[in-house]
Order: structure tokens, then C-alpha cells, then sequence
């Protein structure tokens, strides 16, 4: 049947615009391609009320990856500083470890109008101001979407040959997807983050690269500071910063309860900006590129991706996906590898003339295959790490930490802790040798994970099975650091 578009994309985000314009690349501009975001083109991207609420930081691995493939490159503005690398520091500040791997820290508000000319430029249409509310589908399909157009007050119907949902972590089309597929619709809330963070000019009050680096990312591991998550300060420039951070809700209450305080969560960050020394005298960052966006919260999933990231005539990119990163919450990466990859495999869909769950699946493991394999390890290396004591962590990240470990981390993938079996006996204190048992558990574990992961099926047929095994070994590793 004919329809309006080839593909629609629902929501002009960073992933949005990508996978547009990789498929607009892999096409060669032949497609109808329509991406909808309900931001009017000045505000394109816009994540929430407060604005283009981020970390900002990226690496430069991933930008590459996407410039190899479909010729998109990114400078200044939207790239607004270049880091060297990321140093997280314990609790008590003695053990700093140095991931280095160059990086960037984007302008996510101008980025989008980096990406727009991008697409428009690859033939990619643009719808704003339109609120999607739900699917269009027929029989067991997915065909189009429907919403409300803002501007004219009427509805906003079209129809598509594939929809690629791209709308967010909260992502109304996959929660009411009405078709039968194996995409998980929701997500547990103990698998989000509430995360928020400010972008600050301010007056350098002396140096100590502890607490502010114009040359890396710095990261703050401490569970009264930041329980479940962990606090940030990425520079911006040399007297610029994004500052903030992440807590789970759990850990948050139980910290709160234990000390006796009732903090909201922009208290705790306005607690950590004041506690860093070397900020003196800060200022919301105004003026074009950051208007509107100096101040902002929002939620971030910190669990594996999506189990199934299609079905028929529909696919999931980037945060609707639950594609964050488990250990850091870092989306930018993840969205950036699978909207390329996406774009590329829903052309070849299209050209094949099935755009079903089966025509689609290779995207599930394409993406597996390139990023998505580690993932079910780092997430249960982040439960067992929100269990953790500060004195658990200051001595861990002391003694078991090796090179070969911080080369691990640095490339996104689990540690292996090698050094904890040769330690031995020498483990001061009985919750320290429970800490080597579990840094011991947690990377055979991982080994048998991405062995499982290495294996998803060819075809939806084989998938049932496939999730019986991982969930037993979820709910095995689960019990272990409820």
C-alpha cells in the first residue's frame, strides 16, 4: 500500500537526526525520510522544559565512528572544548584514577542546528511543533503515527513504510505499543537515575585539579555526596563548567533517612557546587549558545539496552531504548553508534521490501555486535557498586584496581580484576574480602554475559529461549546485590 514517507522518525534529538540522515546517506537521498519533533526549529532537540539537559561529554571514538560511516563531522560550536580524558577520584580523594581517551564536550543546544543542516542538506524533511500521542497500525504492523499539530490545532496524522522511535526514556510509543512484540514496553524505576546539573561561568579561586581540570572530565565516587551515582565537573572551557549529578532514588532515600536530612535533589547539587573550592563566584550561563539551558534536571536509565529493538515496521534508537550506558549514564555514545547503524539497516529493510520484525532484526545484532554486548555486565557491576560503602570504595579503588582494568574501563567495557585473586590473604577486613569475592563474581559473570549476548539469535524465532537464559542469569546476579 502506499504510504506518505519511507520512514518517519518520531522525535529530532541527537539520535533523531542521525539515524535521518543515515539513511538519507545509505540511500543516496532516494527515500521520503520525515523527522517530527514537537520543538519548534529554534528550540529543535529541546529535551525538557529546563532545556538540552546533559552531561554534554561524548568521545571522540564514537564521533569518528559516525564520520567513518556517513561522512558527518562535528566542530565548533557544537563541539565547545576538547578533554584529554576522565579522572574519578575516591571518596576521600586519595586515589585518582586517569582514563585517558580524548573527548568532547558538546553545546547541546547549538548541535541540533548543526544536525538540521546536516539532514535537510541529505534531502531529510522536518515537522515541528507536533506532539506525538501514539502509533498508527494495521493488523499486526506498525504504520505511521498520529498527534497534535501545536501551531494549527489539528490533528497530525501520517503514514510510513517504518516509524524509528526516537522520542526519549519516557517514550509514550513504546510504553502503548499495541502491536505483539518481544520490546520491553516499561521500565523499572530503580533502573533510572534522577540526574540534574548546572553550566556555570565562574572565577577560578585557586588550582587544584581535584575538583575542576580545563583538561579532563572529573568524576566524584561518593555515596553521601552522590548515593547510587556520582557527582561531575566537566569543563566547558577554562572557567566554564557542566556540574552536577546522579543519584538512585533508593540509595538517595536511605541516605537521606540515615543522616537525618530531606534534600531534594537541587539542594544536594547546590550543596555540591558550593562544597568545591576552586568555584568562586558562579554565574548562570546566558547568551545564545546556552539560553535556556544553564539549569536542568531529568531522568537517565542506567540498566541494559532494550532486549528487542524492533518489531514489525518499528525500531527503537538511543534513549527510548534504555541505550545509557549502566556504569556512567553516558547516552551520547551509545545513540550516536546505534542511529548510525540503524539508518544503514532500515535502508536495506526498505530496499528488500520488508521492514518486519524479521526484516529488522539484524539491527539487534548489528548494535549488539558493535556496542551492546557489554552491557548486561556493566549493569550488574553498577548494582553490586551502589552497594558499596565509601570505605569500600576508597579501598578498592586503592588496591584492585590494575592498568589492565583502567584500560577496560576507558574502552566502556567491564574490569576484570585480576589483581584481587593474586592479593589473596593480604585483604585487610572482612567487607573487604567480601568486596574481592564480589569484583570476583561480578567478572565471570560478565564473561558469561557477553558470551550470551555474542550469542543472540539469528531470528525472532530463536528469541524466547535466549531470554529465558539471561533472565536466570539477571535474577542470579539481581539476589546478590539486592
Amino acid at each position: 500500500m502506499k504510504r506518505d514517507y519511507d520512514i518517519i522518525v518520531a522525535g529530532g534529538g541527537l539520535a533523531g537526526l542521525i539515524v535521518a540522515t543515515s539513511a538519507a546517506y545509505y540511500s543516496h537521498q532516494s527515500l521520503k525520510i520525515l523527522v517530527i519533533d514537537r520543538n519548534a526549529i529554534p528550540q529543535q532537540g529541546k529535551k525538557t522544559v529546563s532545556g538540552w539537559v546533559c552531561g554534554d561529554a561524548v568521545g571522540k571514538n564514537t564521533v569518528d565512528y559516525m564520520t567513518e560511516r556517513i561522512k558527518i563531522s562535528w566542530g565548533y560550536p557544537e563541539i565547545e572544548h576538547p578533554v584529554k580524558g576522565v579522572i574519578a577520584y575516591s571518596p576521600d580523594h586519595e586515589t585518582g584514577i586517569s582514563f585517558d581517551g580524548e573527548g568532547y564536550i558538546l553545546n547541546r543546544r547549538l548541535l541540533p542546528q548543526r544536525q538540521l543542516k546536516d539532514a535537510t542538506k541529505a534531502g531529510v524533511e522536518i515537522k515541528e511543533r507536533v506532539a506525538l500521542r501514539s502509533l498508527i497500525v494495521e493488523g499486526n504492523t506498525v504504520i505511521g503515527v498520529e498527534g497534535d499539530d501545536l501551531d494549527n490545532k489539528t490533528v497530525f496524522k501520517k503514514t510510513a513504510k517504518l516509524v524509528i522511535d526516537c522520542t526519549g526514556v519516557t517514550s509514550v510509543l513504546r510504553t502503548n505499543l499495541p502491536i505483539k512484540s518481544f520490546i520491553q514496553r516499561r521500565i523499572n524505576r530503580d533502573d533510572l537515575e534522577a540526574t540534574g546539573r548546572y553550566i556555570y561561568n565562574f572565577d577560578l579561586a585557586y588550582d587544584d585539579k581535584t575538583f575542576f581540570d580545563p583538561d579532563y572530565c572529573i568524576i566524584h565516587l561518593d555515596q553521601k555526596l552522590a548515593p547510587g551515582g556520582y557527582g561531575w565537573v566537566f569543563p566547558k572551557g577554562k572557567s566554564k563548567v557542566n556540574i552536577g549529578l546522579g543519584v538512585q532514588q533508593k540509595a538517595f532515600d536511605m541516605r537521606n533517612k540515615a543522616m537525618g536530612v530531606h534534600p531534594d535533589l537541587k539542594t544536594l547539587i547546590d550543596e555540591y557546587v558550593e562544597a568545591n573550592p576552586v568555584i568562586k563566584n558562579p554565574r548562570l550561563a546566558d547568551g545564545a549558545s546556552d539560553d535556556g539551558n544553564a539549569w536542568g534536571t531529568w531522568q537517565v536509565s542506567v540498566r541494559r539496552q532494550n532486549d528487542c529493538l524492533v518489531a514489525n515496521g518499528y525500531m527503537l534508537v538511543g534513549d527510548s531504548a534504555w541505550m545509557p550506558k549502566p556504569l556512567d549514564a553516558g547516552g551520547i555514545g551509545p545513540a550516536i553508534i546505534a542511529a548510525t547503524i540503524a539508518g544503514k539497516d532500515a535502508v536495506e529493510a526498505l530496499q528488500a521490501g520488508d521492514t518486519s520484525e524479521k526484516g529488522l532484526w539484524k539491527y539487534n545484532k548489528h548494535f549488539i555486535n558493535d556496542y551492546g554486548y557489554k552491557t548486561a555486565g556493566l549493569e550488574v557491576f553498577r548494582r553490586m557498586l551502589q552497594g558499596l560503602t565509601n570505605e569500600q570504595i576508597n579501598y578498592g579503588m586503592k588496591h584492585f584496581l590494575s592498568k589492565m582494568d583502567i584500560d577496560k574501563i576507558t574502552k566502556g567495557e567491564h574490569p576484570e580484576f585480576s589483581t584481587v585473586d593474586k592479593l589473596g590473604m593480604m585483604i585487610r577486613g572482612a567487607m573487604n574480602k567480601k568486596l574481592a569475592e564480589d569484583l570476583r563474581y561480578c567478572a565471570n559473570m560478565n564473561k558469561v554475559l557477553v558470551d550470551h549476548y555474542y550469542n543472540y539469535p539469528e531470528a525472532p524465532e530463536g528469541f524466547p529461549e535466549w531470554h529465558k537464559t539471561l533472565t536466570k542469569h539477571l535474577e542470579e546476579a539481581f539476589a546478590k546485590y539486592k
